[in-house]
């Protein structure tokens, strides 16, 4: 406590690159994520079923392969890292470090916002569409009814990269200054015996997911309908 309490210059950077890392790729996953969810939850298509196996493989693909994927991908000798393209991130970025965690979060926002979506009770779409709602106005409606499980989604997206240590340190490098993050920080002072630095930077990782699940469960709230 008395180490968080000081707010060391190091830490702090530490802990604003740990936000900034995380909730940009949460917000790239939830953009992506949730309409791909809706589209899988209520429509049928041919390949479908494909889809929807690549979303659940893609929830429970470990991190680590997650960051082996982006690291050879990025690398100088992998296929993007060939093209020399301004807008494709560089490794041993905090750029790269954010396409590994939306890699992580994306299935996870689609699969449970297609799961809540899909659980909707059909008799409201077909309501709704009595009542002269649009396309666009009943996949709103399904949305507000399935607000509880889009919510859980999202929740479970940042969870999955929040506490990520793999993908990040091959990614990232955990480079002090520029990549390193609050997990690949504790995994670092642990491996050196700085328990007490360790545990200092594990409290307010657990500070900080509290209080973003807290705030982001805070919205779910309930339907406006029964």
């Amino acid at each position: 406590m008395r180490l968080i309490g000081e707010g060391n210059p190091a830490l702090l950077q530490i802990v604003w690159l740990s936000l900034q890392v995380s909730g940009i790729a949460l917000v790239i996953s939830t953009v992506l994520g949730i309409p791909v969810g809706v589209m899988l939850g209520l429509t049928r298509f041919p390949g479908r079923q494909i889809a929807v196996a690549l979303i659940y493989t893609g929830m429970a693909f470990p991190p680590v392969v997650i960051g082996l994927f982006v690291y050879l991908m990025l690398s100088r000798s992998g296929p993007l890292g060939q093209l020399g393209w301004a807008i494709i991130p560089a490794l041993f970025t905090p750029w790269a470090m954010i396409v590994a965690q939306t890699i992580i979060a994306f299935p996870l926002v689609a699969g449970f916002t297609m799961a809540s979506v899909g659980s909707v009770d059909p008799a409201l779409r077909l309501q709704v569409r009595a009542l002269g709602a649009s396309h666009w106005q009943t996949i709103v409606a399904i949305l507000d009814e399935a607000r509880p499980g889009v919510i859980a989604a999202i929740v479970a997206g940042f969870g999955g990269i929040i506490s990520e240590v793999g993908a990040v340190i091959m990614v990232g490098g955990n480079i002090e200054g520029r990549t390193r993050v609050l997990t690949t920080a504790i995994v670092l002072e642990t491996s050196k015996g700085n328990f007490e630095l360790a545990i200092a930077l594990g409290l307010i990782l657990l500070g900080i997911a509290f209080a973003t699940n807290f705030v982001i469960v805070s919205l779910q709230g309930s339907p406006s309908h029964p």
